[in-house]
């Protein structure tokens, strides 16, 4: 099996335990914490020589792309104003790789029509957001990583039964995001959808929730969210589908962010920063015991 596989399967293994254990969803805010804060600092030979690390050194702060409101990625915490999942570690270790200080990033928050053009106006120095490496992204923002892979999956109301594979798509209403993978996957994959787009996550489900679709085609691992989120409202139909969707990081268009960037990953994946963070943020709250192997750089 790829190394590319190995995440989206243990999660696909995990499943049974997730559905039957909404529990699983809490996070241990102090592991999350102890492995943001004490992450490997990158020295200052390794900040001076790159150009897009030396700018955010001398700014003080990561100014970063995200969300707040993916469950697993990056989740805000109102009750002690931090944002917690997998992307969020990610980010908070560059910045402590960066400023020695994992708190010391700036958040504007993005959607899937968005992520781009706050690079590209220099909006922020870097997107962290489920972001999917695709050829016409790569023509206008260049990308760090992969530092994880997902597919495509199917969510319909928890007693819907009449999709249980995409082929069963054909003439359903189904909703999807602009600027994501799904529109084009949807097109490939299930070419007589009645295709909806919607401009946000919260937006796709309102839709599914009020009856106005019959089902939301978007990322696997998002879904999953979802479904840990809203115990017994949401499931997924049949399997994941489609090429596999490499997340990257996104950074200015031929920045050395990339080269910089990637070093931090390797560095991370190698002393099991990675895998903790990959522990804390999904594998403990889906019911996954056995942690991947981050996909090669």
């Amino acid at each position: 099996m790829k190394k590319t596989m190995t995440i989206f399967a243990a999660l696909m293994l995990g499943s049974a335990l997730l559905f039957a254990d909404p529990s699983a969803a809490t996070i241990d805010k102090a592991e999350f914490d102890k492995i943001v804060s004490s992450g490997v600092k990158a020295s200052d030979e390794e900040i001076q020589a790159n150009k897009w690390a030396s700018a955010v050194k001398e700014a003080g702060v990561l100014r970063v792309g995200g969300v707040r409101t993916s469950f697993l990625f990056s989740q805000f915490d109102e009750t002690d104003n931090t944002i917690r999942g997998f992307d969020a570690g990610l980010w908070q270790l560059l910045a402590n790789y960066i400023l020695g200080d994992s708190s010391k990033f700036e958040l504007t928050q993005v959607n899937s029509s968005t992520r781009e053009s706050v690079l590209q106006t220099g909006q922020v120095d870097c997107v962290f957001a489920t972001y999917s490496i695709t050829p016409a992204r790569q023509k206008l923002i260049s990308f760090a990583g992969p530092y994880y892979v997902s597919q495509q999956g199917i969510l319909v109301k928890s007693n819907y039964k009449k999709i249980s594979k995409v082929s069963d798509l054909a003439k359903k209403t189904v909703a999807t995001q602009t600027g994501s993978t799904g529109p084009a996957l949807l097109k490939e994959y299930a070419p007589k959808a009645k295709v909806q787009e919607f401009a946000t996550d919260q937006e796709a489900r309102a839709a599914l929730d009020q009856g106005r679709v019959n089902a939301y085609v978007t990322d696997y691992t998002l879904l999953l969210s979802t479904i840990v989120k809203n115990p017994g409202v949401y499931k997924l139909a049949g399997d994941a589908f489609g090429p596999e969707d490499q997340y990257g990081i996104g950074v200015p268009l031929d920045s050395d962010a990339v080269e910089f960037i990637n070093a931090f990953l390797k560095k991370i994946e190698d002393d099991g920063t990675w895998a903790k963070l990959w522990k804390v943020s999904l594998g403990d709250r889906t019911g996954v015991k056995t942690v991947p192997k981050a996909p090669k750089l």
